[in-house]
């Protein structure tokens, strides 16, 4: 075969293999604005001043969801306030500080192994060891750990791996000019790995936000004609309403159901896009 011929076949197999990852882009991206619409579609002749702002009545069949709005976020600063400094500062020691030898192996393998256990065990976890032998029952504390667990494999492997993005170019820079290596850490590789930190997590908190099981164990209860008065104060949660009232409710409501989900899915995702434009902020900051 010539050289030409082969050129020919290796431009023509490129373009079979843009055409086809392009094609699984767009099924990916047509499904997902597919969910979204369609929860849109059913959800938004929920959304009204009193959905938002009033209590459940009737079982959730009436009313509003400004209890379960309430319990969701102290709920996610709770695991965001837990997860996000234990994680980064995991994540920077396994990166930058921890040898490379069976130890560190085995604690990378058990991360690993983290990120893969279901939310149900999570929950069975989190019910015998924060809310019976902790001694904190059934509140917002016992959730908040419960879901920090899950989070933390999350948070720590994106930190590790936006750690490992900077250059060690940057790193030996700054030492030569006579930075401690913690200076180095603080002002020159966070900095420049934020982006990538900040995504990872959100997208742990955002699992966390909309999980069921753990919290179904540890804390959330489906019906309260109040809000939360503390951190050992049961609460309500957007996914478990969802799910109470289509499991549990005769008769519930399916407008009130979807605008409940819609709230839930318009909240992570404002955070998410709130990310993105800081991320992509910080993004044009940082250049090597």
């Amino acid at each position: 075969m010539s050289g030409t011929a082969r050129i020919r076949q290796a431009r023509a197999a490129e373009f079979v293999a843009r055409m086809v990852l392009g094609a699984m882009a767009a099924s990916v991206v047509a499904v997902a604005l597919f969910v979204l619409g369609y929860i849109v579609f059913h959800g938004i002749g929920a959304i009204d001043w009193t959905f938002l702002t009033q209590i459940p009545k009737d079982r959730g069949r009436e009313g509003g969801i400004f209890p379960v709005i309430v319990g969701t976020v102290y709920t996610t600063l709770g695991t965001a306030a837990l997860t996000l400094p234990i994680g980064i500062l995991a994540g920077v020691y396994l990166s930058e500080y921890a040898p490379r030898n069976y130890t560190t192996r085995a604690i990378r393998l058990a991360i690993t192994n983290m990120a893969g256990v279901p939310s149900i065990v999570y929950g069975l976890f989190g019910l015998a060891a924060f809310v019976l032998a902790a001694g904190f029952g059934r509140s917002i504390l016992a959730a908040a750990l419960t879901l920090t667990c899950m989070t933390l494999p999350v948070v720590i492997t994106a930190t590790e791996e936006a750690l490992r993005q900077v250059p060690q170019d940057l790193r030996q820079a700054s030492l030569a000019l006579g930075a401690t290596r913690l200076r180095t850490i603080y002002r020159v590789v966070l900095p420049a790995a934020a982006p990538g930190i900040i995504t990872g997590s959100i997208l742990g908190l955002a699992r966390a936000a909309g999980e069921t099981a753990p919290i179904l164990f540890t804390g959330a209860v489906f019906q309260m004609r109040r809000t939360p008065d503390g951190p050992l104060s049961q609460f309500m949660a957007l996914p478990y309403h969802i799910y109470a009232q289509v499991t549990s409710v005769p008769g519930w409501n399916p407008t009130l159901v979807w605008g409940t989900a819609l709230v839930l899915v318009a909240g992570i995702s404002a955070a998410s896009i709130a990310a993105g434009i800081w991320r992509s902020a910080q993004r044009r900051k940082v250049t090597w």
